[in-house]
């Protein structure tokens, strides 16, 4: 379940290195928590992710910490499809099918700006010490020249996903 909204996050850019064209294909590490509410239980996550494409049109594996591939998301234009050893299930977009897995919906239009040390620019940002705000999402960039990205909503329920890209 979180792993997805992990997954999503997951773009950061690499040790030593400039962030990598919008295209590039990232992988690495990632773990997400999603905290309780009245009526769901606290979630937590972790894994390995390969992330390729845009937010246009992309590809999502997520992996067990062995490397068998769990769940794989797709997306193209306004459509949105998740395959996993159940079945492919088809969304209208990402943000439903993350609103559909993680019981949160998360933006994922600015999830690739945020990944690459950037605010997207479809809305306003304020820098904030070690990094920015935008969207009611605190993205820490302070050990971004490391690899890291943690991404933080404080709006219940709180959830939080830390990133770690491998170097390429």
């Amino acid at each position: 379940m979180g792993l997805l909204a992990g997954s999503l996050l997951a773009g950061c850019a690499t040790v030593g290195q400039k962030a990598p064209p919008d295209s590039a294909t990232l992988s690495g590490k990632l773990s997400v928590r999603v905290d309780a509410t009245a009526t769901t239980p606290s979630r937590s996550e972790s894994g390995s992710f390969e992330l390729k494409g845009t937010p246009e049109a992309g590809q999502l594996n997520l992996s067990t910490p062995l490397g068998t591939v769990m769940a794989q998301a797709r997306w193209a234009g306004n459509r949105a499809w998740l395959a996993t050893s159940q079945g492919e299930t088809a969304y209208p977009d990402l943000d439903t099918l993350t609103q559909e897995m993680l019981g949160e919906s998360l933006p994922v239009a600015a999830l690739f700006d945020w990944l690459r040390g950037r605010p997207w620019p479809g809305t306003a940002s304020r820098a904030v010490e070690g990094g920015f705000e935008q969207l009611g999402w605190t993205i820490d960039l302070a050990r971004f020249g490391e690899g890291w990205v943690a991404a933080r909503r404080a709006q219940a329920p709180a959830v939080l996903v830390r990133a770690k890209v491998d170097p390429s």
